[in-house]
């Protein structure tokens, strides 16, 4: 398998903390330069379909982009450590609150970033406005995963999963736009120190 990957995306740092969680180590990682605008060529556009990273091209040449979706196909190959939940009842609060983190946290941060990184104005409209209401959107998103980890270890449960990665991922890449939690959530500080004291926090940072 391949998977093309980009170092300066949100997205793909995604997928290779999950890897790394998991110890998968044998997966051909292809860099792709998409300030270059090596996303966009005849080639790229052909495998994956969008000019999105990451993408994970299998052995039989199915290629597949978004990527929760390409966690979830390396899930079913690698399956332990579990990272989207044991039995029906655990699967489900975990996508819960993944899409809780995505949508709540990780996915306005992002826009925050997208609209307002000066080096990011050339492959992007950027609006102020957007970056602005995105900020404000997270900062209260933030607030729910405090409420929740004030009764959890971790945002799913009792152990590291893929709801973890979307939500440590999406706050990292806001430093870009010098966003940080506020410091008085001392349980969303907490996690935080967790997460990223783990050994995946470095994969292909």
């Amino acid at each position: 398998m391949k998977l093309y990957d980009s170092r300066r995306a949100p997205n793909p740092r995604r997928v290779r903390w999950f890897m790394a969680e998991k110890g998968v180590e044998d997966v051909e990682i292809v860099e792709v330069d998409i300030f270059a605008g090596q996303h966009r060529t005849p080639d790229y556009m052909a495998k994956a379909g969008l000019p999105n990273v990451p993408a994970l091209e299998m052995d039989d040449g199915t290629t597949i982009t978004e990527s929760v979706a390409i966690c979830r196909y390396l899930e079913s190959v690698y399956p332990e450590p579990n990272l989207f939940g044991r039995d029906p009842r655990e699967v489900a609060v975990i996508e819960m609150w993944a899409r809780r983190a995505e949508m709540l946290v990780a996915t306005p941060l992002m826009l925050t970033v997208r609209h307002s990184h000066p080096a990011l104005a050339a492959i992007e409209t950027q609006i102020p406005e957007v970056a602005a209401s995105n900020r404000a959107a997270a900062e209260k998103g933030i607030r729910v995963l405090d409420r929740r980890l004030a009764e959890s270890p971790f945002i799913a449960g009792d152990r590291v999963t893929i709801a973890d990665i979307l939500a440590v991922t999406g706050i990292d890449f806001a430093r870009m736009a010098r966003f940080r939690p506020d410091p008085e959530l001392v349980n969303v500080k907490r996690w935080l120190d967790e997460m990223n004291a783990r050994p995946a926090a470095k994969a292909g940072v």
